[in-house]
């Protein structure tokens, strides 16, 4: 019964708040797993949707706020951490991006604070904001997740505007031409017209499966190390509500000791996610790739 118990705890923390058409041909929230399953493609996952939303709102309103108050004088506390950000951003740009784009830092600026901002709401304990959820709407057993970037679906959504943009600024500066010569005509060259008509289809299908990998390595390396992280806090939740004082005692010296170094991990991840996308976009600007 306890494993029961401890597996049904795991799995409901687990599932998303799931928003979509019901069996019966309704619009309606998911009330179990299988009925979010049930709903395929397209469903919203409201919390990651909506933590996401709340965490970019917060990140804009934090830099406007340390832009008003910005002085020439003695800079206060926002305004240094601000500033410090924005160089250390500006000056990873100015060291990776070899072309001329203002979008780059600012985008990379969003980028890193953004992803910082839904990592560290793993920090959060575990049960607080979904009890606190749970208490507002009425409904016990609400799926309610705070994590936006242990749900596939948020860091796909970003991979993909990140290859978007690789995509796009390889045919702007390439042109189609260009961009097309890269994914035919290379890494297997030949003066031999006959030959590297021949070696077109290889070419293409080594190049089209490295183009394709950054999005989904950019998306899976971000998904996959903030679940696991979350799963580990879960699991020591766990430890906590076995009733066992020793493995309470052991859950709280393991919670403080994943903490501590889970804030390496969450920022480790936010920097990788930023880095790769400048040089991704970087390379989408060189001539000669």
């Amino acid at each position: 019964m306890a494993e029961q118990t401890a597996s049904g705890y795991i799995q409901h923390h687990l599932q998303n708040l799931t928003f979509g058409q019901l069996p019966n041909g309704s619009w309606g929230f998911a009330h179990t797993a299988q009925e979010a399953k049930e709903m395929g493609f397209w469903a919203f996952h409201v919390d990651t949707l909506g933590w996401s939303v709340v965490l970019g709102l917060v990140f804009i309103l934090l830099f406007r706020m340390a832009a008003k108050r910005a002085t020439s004088g003695q800079p206060g506390g926002l305004q240094n951490f601000v500033e410090v950000l924005i160089e250390f951003v500006d000056g990873s740009v100015k060291d990776t991006f070899h072309g001329r784009n203002a979008l780059i830092a600012p985008l990379a600026l969003t980028i890193f604070v953004w992803i910082f901002l839904m990592n560290l709401m793993d920090l959060v304990p575990v049960d607080f904001l979904p009890v606190l959820a749970a208490k507002i709407t009425g409904n016990e057993h609400l799926f309610f997740r705070v994590v936006p970037t242990t749900d596939p679906n948020a860091t796909l959504g970003m991979a993909l505007s990140v290859f978007a943009l690789i995509v796009f600024y390889s045919i702007k500066v390439k042109g189609i031409g260009g961009f097309l010569g890269e994914l035919t005509l290379h890494p297997f060259g030949s003066k031999n017209i006959v030959v590297q008509i021949l070696l077109i289809p290889v070419n293409f299908l080594l190049e089209f499966v490295t183009l394709i990998a950054k999005p989904i390595s950019l998306a899976l390396r971000l998904f996959g190390n903030m679940y696991a992280g979350e799963l580990i806090f879960i699991l020591i939740a766990v430890m906590f509500g076995s009733g066992l004082f020793l493995l309470s005692a052991l859950g709280v010296a393991l919670n403080w000791a994943w903490a501590v170094f889970h804030i390496l991990i969450i920022t480790l991840q936010a920097f990788i996610f930023m880095m790769l996308t400048i040089v991704y976009l970087s390379m989408a600007h060189e001539d000669n790739h």
